[in-house]
């Protein structure tokens, strides 16, 4: 397999992630009252469409198809966050939650990749920001999960 082969399979993983996460975090957006966590979960899933669409960028200037959709895992997430928001008895907690542990397994997705050394320098510049922001939106997300 040819270095940017590797390397943009790595990428197209994230991206599918993203896809998922921006999907999660509009569902989440419809399945809560209050204001300010429609407004926080529609920030980020439109925070995780821009990560996409760097992603995408990215993949093409190595010269690879950019994949167009998220992946099945993760839609079987929103299906459960769904179902498991219906049977709730505090359904916002159970949101947070959910998003909660999405946000940190893709904060551990940012680091497994960024351990390959082979990336061209604006590439791990790209994937360190977009990690910086995920941590951020965890640290909102346990605050606001203290807070419901």
């Amino acid at each position: 397999m040819k270095y940017t082969e590797k390397i943009s399979n790595k990428l197209n993983e994230l991206l599918e992630k993203n896809y998922d996460a921006e999907k999660g975090y509009l569902s989440s957006a419809e399945n809560v009252e209050s204001s300010n966590l429609k407004i926080f979960f529609k920030n980020r899933a439109s925070e995780r469409s821009q990560f996409a669409k760097e992603l995408r960028t990215e993949i093409l200037s190595y010269g690879q198809i950019p994949e167009d959709d998220g992946s099945f895992k993760g839609a079987m997430h929103r299906n459960w966050m769904s179902l498991k928001s219906l049977f709730s008895t505090n359904d916002e907690e159970a949101i947070l939650e959910e998003a909660l542990r999405g946000e940190k397994a893709s904060l551990e997705e940012y680091k497994e990749i960024l351990k390959e050394d082979a990336f061209a320098p604006s590439t791990r510049k790209m994937l360190e920001q977009q990690q910086q922001k995920i941590q951020a939106a965890i640290n909102i997300l346990m605050v606001e999960e203290e807070l419901a």
